[in-house]
């Protein structure tokens, strides 16, 4: 077996291993937590370029353009407050 098919195979196994096929957690009796529910209007996200937490509300300039990627440790808030409180600020525009 050649070396780049044996790295291959050992990265598949490791990945399915590790449940790496379950990232996200799976809905609890048909219900999200607040950090992956879409039904939440806040949407948390995380600068590129400072790793800055910042959160949007409806209706701001960038609100539409905003996406949650939950992989990167973005996440939904239902309320400013909850954002607030988990370390996040508003966006200034």
């Amino acid at each position: 077996m050649k070396f780049p098919t044996l790295v291959m195979i050992s990265t598949v196994v490791a990945f399915f291993g590790a449940g790496g096929h379950e990232y996200l957690p799976r809905p609890v009796a048909g219900s999200l937590p607040n950090a992956l529910n879409p039904a939440c209007k806040i949407k948390g996200n995380i600068s590129v370029a400072s790793g800055e937490r910042i959160y949007h509300v409806p209706g701001q300039y960038w609100y539409a353009e905003s996406r949650v990627l939950p992989h990167r440790g973005e996440r939904w808030f239902c309320t400013e407050t909850e954002a607030r409180t988990a370390g996040w600020r508003k966006a200034s525009y």
